[in-house]
């Protein structure tokens, strides 16, 4: 068969139903094989929303999210999407056409070194050079994508050996022979029951769980762990819903907007059990003062990641999953008493009554955006799936939306991706058709990928976009109100859609609130029609996130506002 159709059935025995792409001259081959196989092709309408989709459907659904674009400007379009996986280690497989073999180097039309531009954002990246060697590289890059530290892969295939006819033998191309790639997923004995131990006499613990746990499908271990041993659990951004946030030792988020008792907790515990977690600059702010009396644990299948921005006393390489299971059987043999660290417990009890994340909205006020993401947690029971664009929608769904399950919160976390939180959530529908998913947007975000309304119309995906519209880049607007005198340079965006016209042009719906008492019957409303919705909510224009410890500084010294 030609190459193009062997790298559909290398996909099909992956267990891929579902890419997200946009064709182009040099992916003609493929997507003429897809014609006639039994994948399907999400139409996109800009390559960056078909990699953002392959990483909210790879979030949502534990699988590996595949895109696929032509060559040039096809390709580059997909190097945001490729560099939010690899900082938030979500497993994906980029296919991108490339100019003919003979072709290559000679600046021809559309053509762009592919794999040089996204060297430092991938975990792989293939040239493919001999077109019999394509299944093999599919099943080489599905293989690297999803073990270990997860990542994206890069396959670039030049059009002409996609026609090219190959005797393609399945059982010989799943054959892996990677012998320089070789992740550790088993924790070190020793390093274990040195954990064990230091969790069972500490006085002051705190677990913090990053996006690692997740990945890891370790959830339930971690939960056993907290409640076995009694131990506080705070999360980074991404790890969100890896422990219920309604339960009782549920911390919240911690770092620059995290909950205040999440903050006092780490800078005040004498142990962190670190799992899954980067400790990067927006968790720790100050490296100097996070957490000076704690010893710290540090699980994480990365080796590079331990000790790289805070200095670990416990380090452990593996995974998540196994090493938590370990754990548990370890500090069951010290069976450490339920009250050894009583006072630290009622001392966390007292931060969360003292400094609540609480929303106390008047009736004859402006809306307030933590109003109605608390509406949208109360409306959907805490049961939907929450995606997220960046910035203070970001942060208010974080705050105030309570997760209750893995996979259920789907954000742009190292990189920060404005415009993510749509595409992402078309993925997650697809992943989970059988649940609520919603877009948690800014005005500003939301207009970066908007024209993917006309995915989701097509495709019949009943995503819902909650659109916390304040007219403003939000958080810019927050710093330059805080430490640059309110000099709103370049944040104001008066000028904007009607969304609601916007929503019905595209063929879905559109609604509006301007005051808290129409939240919930719009939430309502959209929430029980089966197609795609827009919901525009006219919030606070100079509504801030508080909690917020400033750049720099020290996460126990943030700035509140009077509500909290």
């Amino acid at each position: 068969m030609n190459a193009a159709r062997a790298l559909l059935e290398a996909l099909k025995r992956e267990g891929v139903d579902t890419v997200f792409g946009f064709p182009g001259g040099t992916i003609i081959p493929i997507y003429d094989a897809l014609y006639d196989f039994d994948i399907d092709n999400i139409l996109v309408r800009h390559e960056q929303g078909a990699a953002h989709a392959a990483d909210g459907y790879a979030r949502a659904s534990g699988k590996v999210g595949v895109c696929i674009a032509t060559s040039g400007p096809g390709a580059t379009n997909l190097v945001t999407g490729i560099a939010n996986a690899y900082l938030d280690s979500v497993p994906m497989v980029a296919i991108t056409g490339q100019v003919r073999s003979g072709l290559i180097g000679t600046d021809a039309f559309q053509e762009a070194d592919i794999s040089g531009i996204t060297l430092p954002i991938v975990k792989h990246s293939y040239l493919v050079q001999r077109a019999e060697d394509l299944p093999a590289i599919i099943h080489e890059a599905f293989y690297i994508a999803s073990t270990g530290r997860p990542g994206p892969v890069l396959v670039d295939i030049p059009s002409d050996l996609q026609l090219a006819e190959i005797d393609y033998d399945a059982d010989r191309a799943q054959k892996l022979d990677l012998p320089g790639y070789k992740p550790t997923v088993k924790g070190h004995p020793k390093q274990i029951r040195t954990a064990a131990l230091a969790l069972a006499e500490a006085e002051r613990p705190v677990i913090f769980a990053g996006g690692g746990v997740i990945t890891a499908n370790a959830s339930e271990e971690l939960r056993e762990l907290a409640l076995y041993a009694h131990i506080p659990v705070t999360t980074s951004l991404t790890g969100i819903g890896s422990f219920p946030e309604d339960h009782d030792l549920s911390l919240g988020m911690l770092g620059m907007h995290g909950t205040q008792y999440a903050n006092y907790a780490i800078t005040n515990c004498d142990l962190i059990f670190g799992i899954g977690v980067r400790f990067d600059d927006r968790v720790t702010g100050r490296l100097e003062t996070f957490a000076p009396g704690a010893t710290i644990v540090h699980v994480d299948i990365d080796p590079a990641e331990i000790s790289k921005n805070v200095a670990v006393d416990i380090p452990i390489v593996g995974d998540a999953k196994r090493v938590l299971a370990g754990l548990l059987t370890e500090i069951k043999k010290h069976s450490p008493s339920p009250d050894r660290h009583l006072p630290w417990m009622e001392q966390v009890a007292a931060w969360k009554r003292a400094h609540p994340m609480t929303v106390r909205q008047d009736e004859s006020e402006e809306l307030l955006p933590e109003y109605v993401v608390q509406k949208i947690w109360e409306v959907t029971k805490g049961e939907a799936i929450i995606c997220t664009e960046v910035g203070q929608n970001q942060m208010w769904a974080a705050q105030y939306y309570l997760v209750k399950h893995p996979r259920r919160f789907i954000t742009s976390g190292g990189l920060g991706t404005m415009g993510f939180g749509f595409p992402a959530a078309i993925g997650a529908k697809l992943a989970r058709p059988d649940l609520t998913v919603i877009d948690i947007a800014g005005d500003g975000s939301f207009q970066m990928t908007l024209q993917e309304m006309a995915t989701a119309v097509n495709y019949g995906l009943n995503v819902k976009v909650c659109i916390l519209n304040n007219q403003y880049l939000g958080m810019v607007r927050q710093w330059q109100e805080l430490f640059w005198d309110k000099r709103y340079s370049a944040t104001c965006m008066v000028c904007q859609p009607d969304f609601v016209k916007l929503a019905e042009a595209y063929g879905a719906e559109g609604y509006r609130a301007t005051r808290p008492d129409e939240v919930e019957e719009v939430l309502r409303v959209a929430l029980s029609s089966d197609a795609p919705a827009i919901i525009d909510f006219r919030v606070k224009r100079e509504a801030n996130v508080y909690p917020m410890v400033p750049a720099g500084g020290s996460i126990d010294q943030m700035l509140v506002g009077e509500d909290l």
